[in-house]
């Protein structure tokens, strides 16, 4: 009887040995897969579609038109939503609010200045709130908005649109892809030594 019941204890403690050994073995596998894990981080290309919302109206969705890809840290966007994506992952969604600094800045009253009506295309009867498209210093387009109609000017403001304005995003990570970062010319140079 003795042994009969040491043989059960023998079988039961093997038993126990292989279940402790098999979830050991399941938690690792789970660990490894958890680091495993992409991440939104600097340099990395990332596709997210994301709704902009400013004063409880909907500026921008891209659910409409796609999702936008940018790659982070290289200034594809503005800093506070670079710094909100971060850490993401694929599937993952979040809300978060970017302040002026973080954003568009704040609004500058020195942005406001006057041009002559003779300085706007002759088709266009400038009126109060219309946005004009011009170009900056870099030639890159750029809305003007028209804030005041005078005589022989017109006033309008340079600064962004969205400039002085806090902005709520909505953002789901639709695909996080790898970039090699370019070679910088000291790699190149101990590539060729």
């Amino acid at each position: 009887m003795i042994t009969r019941d040491k043989k059960l204890l023998a079988s039961l403690i093997g038993l126990l040995m292989i279940v402790l050994c098999f979830t050991v073995s399941v938690e690792g596998a789970e660990q490894s897969i958890k680091e495993d894990v992409p991440l939104v981080t600097d340099g990395k290309k990332v596709r997210v579609h994301y709704t902009l919302t400013v004063e409880g109206n909907i500026i921008y969705s891209s659910r409409k038109h796609g999702p936008m890809e940018i790659q982070v840290g290289s200034r594809q966007a503005i800093p506070g939503f670079e710094k909100a994506i971060k850490g993401m992952k694929v599937g993952e969604k979040k809300s978060f609010e970017v302040s002026p600094e973080e954003g568009y800045g704040l609004e500058n009253p020195k942005a406001r200045q006057e041009i002559s009506r003779d300085k706007l295309p002759p088709d266009i009867k400038p009126e109060p709130g219309m946005t004009l498209h011009a170009s900056d210093k870099n030639n890159l387009p750029m809305p003007v908005k028209i804030m005041e109609v005078k005589k022989d000017v017109v006033v309008i403001n340079l600064n962004h649109p969205l400039a002085g304005k806090t902005l709520k995003f909505e953002v789901e990570i639709i695909e996080i892809l790898s970039v090699q970062k370019p070679v910088s010319e000291e790699q190149k140079e101990n590539i060729k030594k």
